[in-house]
């Protein structure tokens, strides 16, 4: 959490029954590090992973620690600090950071999971406003993880082909967990697919609420 200095719990919150620190580890271990920016900025239930959120912006910007901290008029040794969580930046300095990177510091809704029951006593978890995607990773080309597509583990789908995209979004909203939503669902794109989406009818009623509910606030 952006604090003042002062220590960072070293466990980042994630979603319910799977551990954060495991789905860290996991994205680093796969260089997927853009799904940590973002579940940085959608605070799930808990603290903000800065240090995560300034490490992907340094590397974005394809600079050393010793640059940044040069722009950023800090020294290395504190910006490495806040890098590896050892301490917490204020709102400020984080900010003044992000802009030395040539990002912004940007507030944007917390997403909340709800249970939903499905058929045969089945439940499943639907957030309570539709999440969104930078741009990047809402087009980008993806392998789901094994748990979502273990058939075929090595298969590729570009996200920029609506088909390919209907695909995953199908696949997501039938097995995926709410880490799953928020790393492969753009809200605005789920609204343009859904009618052409291929679930299952309790799936479908199980979603209905919140895209129903973005469509109306869209009218």
């Amino acid at each position: 959490m952006l604090g003042h200095d002062q220590p960072r719990d070293s466990h980042v919150h994630g979603a319910p029954h799977v551990p954060a620190q495991q789905y860290r580890n996991e994205l680093l271990a796969s260089g997927r590090r853009h799904e940590l920016e973002y579940r940085s900025r959608y605070i799930f239930g808990g603290a903000l992973n800065t240090a995560d959120l300034l490490t992907r912006a340094r590397h974005d910007a394809r600079l050393t620690q010793s640059e940044l901290a040069t722009r950023a008029r800090t020294s290395r040794p504190t910006l490495s600090a806040y890098e590896h969580g050892r301490t917490s930046p204020t709102l400020e300095t984080a900010a003044r950071l992000l802009a030395a990177a040539g990002q912004q510091l940007t507030a944007v809704p917390q997403v909340k999971f709800v249970e939903r029951t499905l058929s045969r006593g089945r439940t499943t978890l639907v957030p309570t406003s539709l999440p969104r995607l930078p741009l990047r990773q809402a087009l980008a080309t993806i392998a789901l993880p094994l748990h979502l597509n273990w058939s075929q583990p090595d298969r590729q789908f570009k996200l920029s082909q609506r088909d390919r995209r209907a695909r995953v979004y199908e696949i997501v909203l039938r097995e995926g967990s709410p880490a799953d939503v928020l790393s492969y669902i753009d809200g605005a794109l789920l609204v343009d697919l859904w009618d052409s989406l291929v679930l299952p009818r309790d799936v479908r009623a199980a979603w209905s609420e919140v895209v129903d509910s973005a469509l109306d606030e869209a009218s």
